[in-house]
């Protein structure tokens, strides 16, 4: 398991920053200051029973949605219906008297200084890149393609004829007659490729990506897929996926980790309970909304489905609705946490947990990472046990039957990834919001007496 850092004691002087991180978060605490200012001017007493009230129709609804999800019938529709309601009616009674536009002026103001807090906290932060280094251009590079990959990306940057006019061996994949692509991989190796490489999805990079880092070889990733995510992750282009063939000829190496479920690799996550067992639903493909609809509810309250235990290290969760197993941790705090991890190369497991019971421990998620039902684990290894002999696996977007218990562990450093030299970049990650953290930055103590910096 990942260590936490020490804790800053209370004697520790900051170290010096720059005086534009300063500022900013000078500046977020006064606009968080006016926001507060600005309801209390308002509202005055009220102001308490107006986020008292806020608070409980956040809850509220919050609790509703879990009824809806984990009911069917009668008891799903009037839940629904609750929690489309409830905001509209506090947003009635606030307009009532007259108190509307200060708590609309109040939210504004507090967004603007959660965006400049967090800038200020980011580029406090900073970014660990992985190590990068120049190697000669491969001699006999080989490239699977999948035509039906992204709704046709491969046609439509016409990705063939532009890899073979640099040299590489393509191998397309026909839909009418499913092939094994890891197979297709060994073979090429056999042949004398010296560079293998996937335009599709995230399921078979990670299948071509295993063979690449059996044999030692670089692995190059085309961002033909739908979503990308190992390809967004790397920080290549995912408009453009022809940006990604400069790798072939102006590239560097990374190293990244991969994962392993049993023997098999997973380049993003591996999900388990509740997403896991919707998937394997034979109707999923054809109507997902309404298959998951009529599956959850008897999910969700464990009256179907496995029943899971999670060991990592000396932690244990028990029976969760929900895990996922990521190759390195994603970040958290926004709508797209659980497709963006900062690093690759951090030589863990994420482990990402989910208990909800009732309507209470629901709505208790909105304390985000401090939520009781919410389990936050990194680990080089995690093994998911159950009371039935094979549970359904969701790995890299395939579904799977494993047998348990299943054992996920990370391969630190397994990979070597060539990159186009010239590339967008990963996303930056967004920093934790932490007052706290941001008061420390914005009125730093002075450093002991005799003490220089440079």
């Amino acid at each position: 398991m990942s260590g936490r850092k020490p804790a800053r004691t209370s004697g520790t002087p900051d170290r010096p920053r720059p005086a534009a991180q300063r500022w900013a978060a000078r500046l977020a605490l006064l606009v968080a200051a006016a926001a507060l200012a600005l309801l209390l001017t308002a509202a005055g007493v009220r102001s308490l029973a107006l986020l008292v009230v806020g608070l409980a129709g956040l809850a509220a609804t919050a609790a509703a949605l879990w009824w809806a999800l984990s009911r069917h019938g009668p008891a799903r529709v009037l839940a629904a219906a609750i929690a489309a309601l409830l905001p509209i009616v506090v947003l009635l009674r606030l307009a009532a008297v007259g108190l509307l536009w200060a708590v609309l002026a109040t939210l504004a103001l507090w967004a603007v200084a959660m965006l400049i807090g967090r800038t200020a906290l980011r580029t406090d932060a900073g970014r660990t890149h992985p190590r990068q280094h120049a190697t000669p251009p491969p001699a006999a590079p080989f490239l699977i393609m999948n035509p039906r990959s992204g709704g046709g990306k491969v046609g439509r940057h016409d990705l063939v004829a532009k890899a073979r006019a640099l040299g590489a061996e393509v191998a397309v994949l026909d839909p009418a007659h499913p092939q094994d692509v890891a197979d297709l991989a060994r073979r090429a190796v056999a042949r004398g490729a010296d560079l293998l490489g996937v335009a599709g999805g995230d399921g078979t990079q990670a299948l071509v990506a295993g063979v690449a880092a059996r044999h030692g070889l670089p692995f190059v990733v085309i961002s033909a897929g739908t979503r990308n995510h190992f390809a967004m992750d790397l920080g290549l282009d995912r408009s453009d996926p022809s940006a990604c063939l400069d790798a072939l000829t102006d590239g560097v190496e990374l190293r990244v980790d991969l994962g392993l479920i049993g023997e098999r690799v997973f380049v993003n996550n591996a999900s388990f309970g509740v997403y896991a067992a919707v998937v394997q639903s034979p109707a999923y493909r054809d109507d997902k909304v309404n298959t998951i609809l009529r599956e959850l509810p008897d999910l969700l309250t464990h009256q179907v489905g496995p029943r899971l235990t999670v060991h990592a290290g000396e932690v244990v969760v028990d029976a969760p609705q929900g895990v996922l197993i990521s190759n390195n941790p994603y970040q958290l705090g926004d709508a797209a946490g659980l497709g963006r991890r900062p690093r690759l190369d951090s030589g863990v497991l994420g482990v990402l947990g989910i208990k909800v019971d009732n309507a209470a421990q629901a709505a208790g998620l909105l304390r985000g990472r401090q939520a009781r039902g919410l389990t936050l684990l990194t680990g080089t290894e995690v093994v998911v046990g159950s009371d039935a002999p094979e549970i359904p696996v969701g790995v890299d977007g395939e579904a799977l039957l494993l047998r348990t218990p299943v054992t996920c562990r990370v391969a630190p450093g397994a990979l070597r990834v060539r990159v186009p030299r010239e590339r967008p970049g990963v996303p930056g990650a967004r920093p934790r919001m932490d007052w706290r953290a941001l008061g420390r930055l914005a009125f730093p103590r002075s450093l002991p007496s005799g003490s220089h910096t440079h």
